[in-house]
């Protein structure tokens, strides 16, 4: 048995491009960044983010490059892919993609910081009411996508 599956919670690097297929399906694209904290060997806190390219097709990336821009937070799940073709210098090229099939928009602000002189139960009711937002889940009911359909 194989399993191919990815879960990343991450944030925009660029604004996503909206593309359209040949077979007229909705092509997006975008980078997401995603980090981790660490203690090294000498004991200091270290960061370390990874870069990766994400592709969505059909309803799903209509709806992410309505709804995300740059530096929104996203949780997605998908499979890796690693595509190969050659360069117009004849060199072989690759690139490894997300191919995402779930996507979960995170809010659309930042969490609002509560300054350290209010006491934890003075936040108003509507402060608390703001934060506990539905958040869409959105799942790709698409079958799967010939890659000589898309047009890079």
């Amino acid at each position: 048995m194989n399993l191919n599956k990815v879960s990343l919670i991450g944030r925009l690097t660029r604004d996503p491009e909206l593309k359209t297929i040949p077979s007229g399906q909705a092509l997006t694209t975008f980078g997401l960044a995603t980090g981790r904290f660490f203690v090294d060997k000498s004991g200091q806190k270290q960061q370390e983010t990874e870069f990766h390219n994400i592709v969505l097709f059909g309803r799903i990336a209509e709806i992410a490059s309505q709804y995300l821009t740059k530096g929104s937070l996203v949780y997605l799940e998908g499979r890796i892919r690693t595509r190969s073709w050659q360069d117009q210098s004849g060199n072989k090229r690759y690139r490894t993609e997300i191919l995402a099939q779930r996507l979960q928009l995170g809010p659309k602000t930042a969490p609002k910081i509560i300054p350290p002189e209010k006491e934890k139960g003075e936040e108003k009711e509507e402060e608390k009411e703001k934060g506990e937002q539905d958040i869409p889940v959105i799942e790709e009911d698409e079958g799967e996508i010939d890659v000589k359909d898309i047009p890079f």
